[in-house]
């Protein structure tokens, strides 16, 4: 996890084209200018970088499911819930699945895990764009790549 470049997911543990289901995960950094004022002393990721990082691993489901024909950007949270603390050295495990997809959006139900407790939860929609340019694309295609994302789930 890469916090002041908002590469927030480390790796692709399994997607699952067919049940539109996606789980990946990322390494809280022990350190990160963040933590200086987010708390001094009481270190703690801030609840708007959760929902960002739910909504990263809802959008690599919906690269897969999309098969990199658009990009999903983020269009609304709905219900976030922050239901613990997330630390330095954090394991998460974000989990994600499609609740919806038609008339260019598509909703998702995401989930983040530390140890198997649930520490945050929302339901994200994305307005589904076609890329914006070649340079975009050969971006997230690279991004793709350094994460671990199934070779399959590219192709058109």
């Amino acid at each position: 996890m890469q916090l002041e470049y908002f590469q927030m997911i480390d790796r692709i543990v399994d997607l699952k084209v067919d049940d539109k289901k996606i789980v990946v995960e990322a390494q809280v950094p022990k350190e990160s200018t963040i933590f200086e004022g987010h708390f001094p002393g009481y270190p703690l990721m801030p609840g708007v970088l959760l929902i960002e990082t739910m909504a990263q691993a809802s959008g690599w489901l919906l690269l897969g499911l999309l098969k990199f024909e658009r990009m999903p950007i983020l269009a609304a949270v709905k219900e976030a819930k922050v239901r613990g603390s997330v630390f330095p050295e954090d394991l998460i495990s974000i989990e994600a699945s499609l609740a919806h997809e038609g008339s260019g959006y598509a909703m998702t139900e995401a989930k983040i895990r530390v140890g198997g407790k649930l520490r945050a939860n929302s339901t994200l929609t994305f307005t589904l764009i076609p890329f914006p340019n070649a340079d975009m694309r050969g971006h997230m295609e690279a991004m793709a790549k350094r994460i671990g994302f199934p070779h399959q789930a590219i192709i058109p």
